[in-house]
This record gives structure tokens, C-alpha cells and sequence, in this order.
């Protein structure tokens, strides 16, 4: 029988700070079982290594440290490769665990011996706030999908947009279940993995936190972040890769109206992800993919749907201005930009400076002297087509005088 019977693993990498918050609300659980902290280190060059050590006196910790750093999902890898327990959680460094759920969540997989995994959804978190703000899907109640029910659990995963990344697992399983997957979105190659080999279970109460803004600052953004504003055909590829796993165990069927179905489910699902790109991306204030990915969805039949209704409002000059920047940006040895022609200048150039406008360019007026040098270094936003003229006279470069009308002339609401 395992002494261990859970491992937290603990990927981490330069995030010391972080990684001090984690364990001393681990120490604060007080676990009444014997349990373990991995804590894999993709090759910091910080003070982590002190933080583990002084916290290897308090806590029950393997610390293993990488050669070299080879990104997040192998050092996630890395951790549950150590992992002794019966069972097995991961927690990001600057993530939480919810002590009642999770113990919940074990005593789940103790009563149900055939259940591999035990998903969930989960909070997300303000750090700074210490509130949560919301929750990552839904589910009304607990539910076991026996072995190899692969249409059953495709279903329930795009008809409630479940995500099966937050788990608490039979470590035996991470044997031959977690393997490199880079098309398609890890989660659900590793779902199909799981549920050929066993029971998996969704269950109703989260026992994990995702920190959006964390006490220690968001030095940098989440990876999570990243997928959900670019990687949509990882999505899609997981599931269509779900699919044939189901069909090669014959339990998917591969009746071509059967096929169109599930295309039309993983489009869709696709496209609801793209929704939430919408939303970051304009959040993150890069407002020329945000709008990218506005015609997609408008292609794709969103209209009418929430996120894309709301990001017309202010979507077209924010575009505008940012295409702005990118196309001073691209130009060598230009110092400045004038803003001339506007009733209100004050509010252009503060609507610049919202659309992460080079800061080596100062936004100016119009001087009262154009030398050939400072025109030739000078690009110019004016509010009317004919405005331009008085500013190519003066000897400015004729692609760097941008009438407004030039900027969103390509941007079509």
C-alpha cells in the first residue's frame, strides 16, 4: 500500500515570491495524511532554490532542479514524473488550493476505485482583491463516465463548454496517460487517454483557484492566457483527436452524417472559445488582433453575440490608432508625431497612449518651424484626406502622413 497519499506538484521557474505564498498556504492546511510536495524547477536563476530549502524543514518537499529550462508543459511533465502519491494534483506557483474541495475530491476516488481522474471546475481568483470572480464552467452534479464512453463525455464537454484541465489524478495512470501533444491541446488528448484505460469523473465543487492578479504582481501573463488568444485550432485538434480515439476504439461513429454533426459541435466550440480571445485581447489592449478575430466570428455566424456586440463600441479607433503605432513603429529613426486637424487633439492623444504607442515617438502639435531634418524624422496624423498636401510640401515622407481616414478605411464594423 502507498504511505504517500497525495502529491502536489508544483511546477516553477523564477517566480520565488510566488513560490513562498504557495507553501506556506500548503503549510497551512494541516493535512491529517501523509502527502508530498514536488516542486520541479525549470532551471531558476533566482532565489527559488533558497525558498525550497527553507521550507523543506516545514513541509514534507522533493525539490528536483532541470538543467536547462524547455518550457512550461515539460517542467509540468517533469513534476508529475517525480510524484510518489496515490494520488497526484498539480498547482500552478502562483495558483491556490481549496482544502475542502480537494480532500471532497479524494474521498470521491477513494469510494470509486475504477475512477482514473476527478475533474472540476474552478475559481477564478483576484489576489489583489482576495475575492473570487467567478467560476471556469459549470456542472449541477457529480458524474462518472465509465471506460471508453467517448460519445458521451464529447457531448457533455461542448454542450457545456467544460474544459478538462484542472484534475486530481491516479498517479498510476500519469504513467502512459500524459504525453507530448502539441497540435492539439493537451487536456483532451490526455482525456482520451485517460477514459480508454478507465472511469473519469466531473465533479460539481472546484478544489483549485486560478489567480488572475496575483499580491506579488503579474510579472508575467498566463499561459492560459496566451492558448485562449491564438490557439484555437489546438482546441479544435483536440477535440477532432478525442474523436478518433473514440472512433478507433469503436465507439464514435463514422456515419458521414454522424461526422457532420460532430464537425458542426467542434466549429462551434471553437468559436466560443474565440469569444473569450475577443474579450482578453481587448483587455490586453491589442485591439488589431481583437479585431481579427471580430471578422472571424462575424463570419462564423457570432453576430449578434455578446462579446462581439460589445467589442464594437470603440473597436474601429482603437484598431486605427494601433495600426498607427505599428506603422510609425516600422520606420526607422522617427522621433516624433504630429496631431494636427482634430476639434479635440487632448483626446487623440490620449487614445494613443491607450494603444501601447512607441515611447521612444513623442506625440507633438504642429511646431512652428518644419526643418528638412525634423521632417524627415516626423510622422504625421491628420484628421482630413486633405490635409495631407500642406504636410508633403513641408518635406515630411509621403507613407508616414496618415489621414484618419487612411487607418480605417480596412476596418469594417
Amino acid at each position: 500500500m502507498n504511505s504517500i497519499k497525495l502529491s502536489i506538484c508544483i511546477p516553477t521557474y523564477n517566480r520565488a515570491q510566488h513560490l513562498r505564498s504557495c507553501l506556506e498556504r500548503i503549510k497551512g492546511f494541516g493535512f491529517e495524511f501523509p502527502y508530498e510536495i514536488v516542486i520541479s524547477d525549470n532551471a531558476s536563476t533566482d532565489n527559488t532554490t533558497e525558498i525550497a530549502r527553507e521550507f523543506a524543514s516545514q513541509l514534507p518537499i522533493n525539490y528536483y532542479v532541470r538543467a536547462e529550462n524547455h518550457g512550461a508543459v515539460v517542467n509540468v511533465n517533469a513534476a508529475f514524473r517525480r510524484a510518489r502519491g496515490e494520488y497526484a494534483v498539480y498547482l500552478a506557483d502562483d495558483d491556490r488550493l481549496v482544502h475542502e474541495g480537494l480532500l471532497n475530491a479524494m474521498k470521491f476516488l477513494d469510494e470509486h476505485p475504477n475512477v482514473l481522474v476527478c475533474h472540476a471546475p474552478w475559481y477564478l481568483y483576484d489576489g489583489i482583491l482576495e475575492a473570487d470572480t467567478g467560476k471556469f464552467y459549470d456542472i449541477k452534479e457529480d458524474v462518472v463516465f465509465e471506460r471508453r464512453s467517448f460519445g458521451q463525455v464529447f457531448n457533455f464537454m461542448v454542450k457545456g463548454h467544460i474544459f478538462p484541465e484542472i484534475a486530481i489524478f491516479r498517479t498510476q495512470a500519469l504513467r502512459t496517460t500524459w504525453v507530448p501533444r502539441d497540435v492539439c491541446f493537451y487536456a483532451f488528448p490526455m482525456l482520451a487517454h485517460l477514459l480508454d484505460q478507465g472511469d473519469v469523473a466531473f465533479l460539481k465543487e472546484p478544489f483549485y483557484k486560478q489567480v488572475g492578479r496575483s499580491e506579488h504582481g503579474r510579472d508575467r501573463r498566463q499561459g492560459g492566457h496566451d492558448i485562449a488568444m491564438s490557439g484555437w485550432d489546438q482546441y479544435r485538434g483536440g477535440l477532432e483527436y478525442f474523436l478518433y480515439f473514440g472512433m478507433k476504439r469503436g465507439q464514435i461513429s463514422r456515419d458521414a452524417e454522424d461526422r457532420a454533426t460532430q464537425e458542426q459541435m467542434c466549429r462551434t466550440f471553437t468559436l466560443l472559445r474565440m469569444t473569450v480571445a475577443l474579450r482578453l485581447l481587448i483587455s490586453f489592449r491589442e485591439f488589431v488582433k481583437a479585431y481579427e478575430v471580430y471578422t472571424r466570428l462575424c463570419f462564423g455566424g457570432f453576430d449578434d453575440f455578446p462579446e462581439v456586440v460589445a467589442a464594437r463600441e470603440g473597436l474601429l479607433i482603437a484598431a486605427a490608432l494601433e495600426t498607427l503605432a505599428w506603422q510609425v513603429n516600422a520606420a526607422a529613426e522617427i522621433d516624433h508625431l504630429i496631431v494636427h486637424g482634430f476639434p479635440d487633439p487632448q483626446t487623440v492623444k490620449e487614445r494613443i497612449a491607450k494603444v501601447n504607442f512607441p515611447e521612444r515617438i513623442k506625440v507633438i502639435d504642429e511646431p512652428v518651424e518644419h526643418t528638412p531634418d525634423f521632417a524627415n524624422k516626423t510622422a504625421v496624423l491628420v484628421a482630413l484626406p486633405k490635409q495631407r498636401e500642406q504636410f508633403l510640401e513641408l518635406g515630411h515622407p509621403p507613407n508616414l502622413v496618415f489621414a484618419q481616414d487612411d487607418l480605417i478605411q480596412t476596418i469594417l464594423l
